[in-house]
């Protein structure tokens, strides 16, 4: 069954690659450049206002971008991996989790590609990498366990509830202005500052940007907030997921 589903997995990342990329003469070339031209947009209007708090704006944007990014494509591309498969769903037996585990994956492949264009800016702006780098991986794991976790929960009450996919777009919205992306934590009020630390995306971020941006090792309470969100969210994630396989199924 492992070996099914392992086939299973890379023809559908395989498929949402080709769909993804069919009408695109630049191909995965754009996942390389659309992260620059996000950057240099952002940079263009807020550079001059962050200058003094921010150093090297363009990569301290594109750091938080490219891992916002790739959990908001991960967990709405995921949220219909059920409903857009009912067909292969009802008349083939195997493990259903791989529906959104090949959307969460084809997000990740996208990050990895877009990992070539933050290189260049990091080149560019002679950002000299420490050994703290060893740990951006290990954060990378984490944020694609939440996201898969994410993914799973959503997927489930997309099947019941056709309209969270316009709620959880509004709610996105919300999420990405309270994960610093693009301005400096340092000046909302105190107790803004605290509810953006509660914010699990931007724990990722924020630890993103210590072992890359400034070189050293995020906080251990910032590694220890992000090991409980990640394997915390994968864990309900998925609980919830197979708990709800045989509803689910009747529903679809």
């Amino acid at each position: 069954m492992r070996k099914q589903s392992y086939f299973v997995i890379q023809e559908l990342v395989s498929r949402e690659l080709k769909r993804k990329y069919s009408r695109s003469r630049l191909g995965i070339l754009w996942s390389v450049l659309s992260p620059l031209l996000s950057m240099a947009v952002l940079s263009l209007v807020f550079s001059a206002m962050f200058r003094k708090s921010i150093e090297n704006y363009p990569v301290y944007y594109l750091t938080g971008f490219i891992l916002w990014n790739f959990f908001t494509t991960a967990t709405n591309t995921a949220m219909t991996a059920l409903a857009d498969n009912q067909t292969l769903i009802l008349q083939v037996k195997f493990p259903r989790e791989v529906f959104p585990f090949a959307r969460t994956y084809t997000a990740f492949v996208n990050f990895l590609y877009s990992l070539i264009a933050y290189g260049i800016i990091l080149l560019i702006f002679r950002i000299r990498l420490s050994a703290a780098v060893f740990l951006f991986p290990v954060i990378v794991f984490f944020i694609f366990l939440f996201s898969l976790g994410m993914g799973y929960l959503l997927s489930v009450l997309y099947v019941f509830f056709g309209d969270v996919r316009h709620l959880y777009s509004v709610f996105l919205t919300l999420w990405m202005y309270l994960s610093a992306l693009f301005y400096p934590l340092e000046l909302l009020p105190e107790t803004m500052q605290r509810l953006v630390w509660q914010n699990p995306i931007y724990n990722f971020i924020a630890a993103a940007r210590d072992c890359i941006l400034y070189g050293t090792l995020p906080r251990s309470a910032v590694m220890i907030r992000i090991f409980v969100w990640g394997i915390g969210m994968y864990g309900a994630g998925k609980f919830a997921f197979q708990k709800s396989q045989s509803k689910v199924i009747q529903k679809l």
